[in-house]
């Protein structure tokens, strides 16, 4: 996978590394940053440390996957999302050490990856916005589970040179109006009244947003639709909608290079292609009225927050979730593979292949700036692949499991 600077395409190439220092330098994954409202935005973060290792109940199913297995495809293509290339470069990179099955992933967004799935031209596919029930139906070889592989963050980017290190914060409010173009000026008393005592430009709003079907897109109106009904209204929810204003860009990485291109811009991506475009990065304003910082921590926080909602296919959405550490903007990614598989060989390759994601590969998450997936996530998403068949009914993954 190239970086995000490029098209992201296939992740046969290893970029990961330098995702790995951006992510080590500038994700935090300690405690939240909630700012007072009566305070004036803080400045860049300090360096951070890395989030803790993964949970015993991940560790508990790590290691049975650890070689290749007789009588499997050695090889697996898929694609879909672009939020979580970054991440699947790496994994894939690693799970071809370990087994020896290639797995060739291609980001084409999660629109692409829905319609690729569903069509059957790939083995797996990947979205971060949940299929809908008619997508689901019109699927060609029956059921598709959703196995959720990572949390992430969408964040507000931007670029005004005035500002240097300074980190805007934005409500609901501000974030609403500047995409629906009522919010047309960065020194707005809007913005103003989200950053006391910060000198803001008076310069024109020049708005980014992805012009291909995007799950970041959809977490992104997702949150929007959650907190105005007005957004919903005029411009809807999905993988693409009715842009009001602005300019579209292919993948996480053509909107973070238009943003880095265009002084004044605003856009949004996952939290990574910031990082490395070295862009501004906003805190949001969540539900319990506190400017949180996107970082490790308080994703995980919006998935505790949002549990309670989680039905039992795992399609949930986690935006504006309960909590005062949780950021409002954040999501799952999930891989999408058909419940009945028709090739023997495909499926335990495909079903070895998620329970080392859901495992074993949790642990690159952190690195990479992706929160690993909750323990009780991981539990329901082991029984979800188990459930994966091949003909006749017969149980695709291979290995044996103490009472199940």
């Amino acid at each position: 996978m190239e970086s995000p600077n490029r098209r992201l395409k296939g992740c046969r190439l290893n970029g990961a590394s330098a995702f790995a220092t951006a992510a080590l330098l500038l994700v935090s994954a300690c405690g939240p940053a909630a700012a007072p409202a009566n305070t004036a935005p803080p400045a860049a973060p300090a360096l951070p440390s890395i989030a803790p290792p993964p949970s015993s109940l991940v560790a508990a199913g790590s290691g049975i996957v650890k070689e290749g297995f007789p009588g499997e495809a050695k090889a697996l293509n898929g694609a879909g999302a672009t939020f979580p290339a970054v991440l699947y470069s790496k994994w894939f990179n690693e799970y071809e050490k370990v087994t020896g099955v290639k797995v060739n992933y291609q980001s084409i967004g999660s629109g692409g990856g829905i319609k690729s799935i569903s069509d059957a031209t790939i083995d797996f596919g990947a979205t971060d916005s949940p299929m809908t029930d008619e997508q689901l139906k019109a699927a060609k070889n029956g059921p598709i589970l959703h196995i959720p592989a990572a949390l992430g963050a969408v964040v507000p980017t931007y670029n005004i040179p005035e500002l240097g290190g300074q980190q805007l914060r934005f409500s609901a409010g501000s974030l609403t109006g500047i995409f629906l173009g009522q919010i047309t000026k960065w020194n707005d008393p809007k913005i103003a009244e989200d950053n006391p005592g910060m000198t803001l430009p008076n310069k024109e709003i020049v708005t980014v947003h992805r012009s291909d079907g995007s799950g970041t897109t959809y977490i992104w109106v997702d949150y929007l639709s959650s907190v105005s009904k007005e957004w919903k209204d005029k411009a809807g929810l999905g993988t693409s909608v009715n842009w009001p204003v602005g300019l579209g860009a292919k993948g996480n990485e053509g909107v973070a290079g238009e943003v880095k291109q265009n002084p004044y811009a605003i856009g949004y991506v996952e939290l990574i292609y910031a990082i490395q475009n070295k862009l501004g990065v906003g805190l949001v304003k969540n539900k319990a009225g506190q400017y949180i910082e996107p970082n490790l921590a308080a994703v995980t926080a919006a998935a505790a927050g949002a549990a309670k909602n989680v039905a039992p296919d795992l399609r949930v959405s986690i935006v504006n979730a309960d909590g005062d550490a949780s950021y409002p903007i954040s999501g799952f990614t999930w891989l999408l593979a058909y419940q009945n598989q028709n090739d023997k060989a495909k499926g335990r390759a495909i079903t070895r292949a998620l329970w080392w994601a859901t495992h074993d590969a949790q642990r690159f998450n952190a690195e990479l700036g992706y929160a690993a997936v909750p323990d009780d996530i991981v539990r329901r998403s082991e029984e979800l692949i188990l459930s994966i068949t091949t003909a006749g009914g017969q149980r695709a993954f291979p290995h044996q499991l103490p009472g199940r």
